[in-house]
């Protein structure tokens, strides 16, 4: 049970639980919102950052927050993290030019006793607590961890604006984040990747092109990312959804 304990996160008669960092990578360029910073936009009347910070500020499991941003916003993210107590952030670190550049970043910035690194899209407010614990837990026995949803619709892929092939949907998954990794597992993929030039579309990507199982858990049709102005419109729904079952519940 002692060892079980351990993995799962859960202070044993030791005070014993695995260190866990996590890294909120914040440095698009938002060009797909007519040019608004998404990060920034009101969701509920916060900056959706905001919202992403809190998530990992409230979850017990979390020991520190490290930010990336954009060189010309660690200011204005400094002053949200002041604004919003959010008490567990580290620092605020410039990203780079691409998204594995920028969590490879933060992920170097996360304090060495750090045994795990939760990377998350600063983009994806709405994050529950069961996705982040439950990646976490996950990672702490597997060693690397991702939230996904299986996909609605049916995927084909074009070539020439032609249908080249139709993909069998029960096997297709939709990555979320976070995503929960040992922490020089992580480190290491990323600095390959980057070493190598390889382009990658999330941090679990870098994991598995060196031969690792990645874990997938349950993620959320909530857990979205906004992206899009019409994003911020569905957020807003989810979230005064959610105000509305915790009231009923109080």
């Amino acid at each position: 049970m002692g060892l079980l304990k351990k993995l799962f996160g859960v202070k044993d008669a030791e005070g014993i639980r695995p260190f866990v960092g996590a890294v909120i990578v914040a440095a698009g360029n938002s060009s797909r919102m007519n040019g608004e910073d998404k990060l920034f936009a009101l969701l509920g009347g916060a900056p959706l950052l905001a919202h992403s910070l809190k998530a990992f500020e409230d979850n017990p499991q979390v020991d520190e927050i490290v930010i990336v941003t954009k060189p010309d916003m660690i200011a204005k993210v400094g002053e949200i993290v002041k604004l919003y107590g959010i008490s567990k952030a580290k620092c605020v670190v410039r990203g780079g030019e691409t998204r594995q550049n920028s969590a490879l970043m933060g992920a170097t910035e996360v304090s060495q006793k750090a045994k795990l690194i939760a990377v998350h899209d600063g983009a994806r407010p709405l994050v529950s607590q069961k996705i982040i614990s439950d990646a976490i837990h996950a990672a702490a026995v597997f060693g690397s961890a991702i939230p996904a949803i299986p996909v609605k619709d049916t995927i084909k892929t074009v070539a020439g604006g032609k249908v080249s092939a139709t993909l069998e949907r029960e096997k297709l998954y939709a990555a979320q984040t976070p995503q929960v990794f040992k922490a020089e597992l992580i480190k290491a993929a990323l600095t390959d990747a980057l070493q190598k030039n390889i382009s990658i579309t999330d941090d679990s990507m870098a994991v598995e092109r060196l031969g690792f199982s990645v874990k997938v858990i349950n993620g959320s049709y909530d857990n979205i990312k906004v992206t899009f102005p019409e994003d911020l419109t569905t957020a807003e729904a989810i979230l005064l959804n959610r105000l509305a079952v915790d009231e009923k519940q109080t």
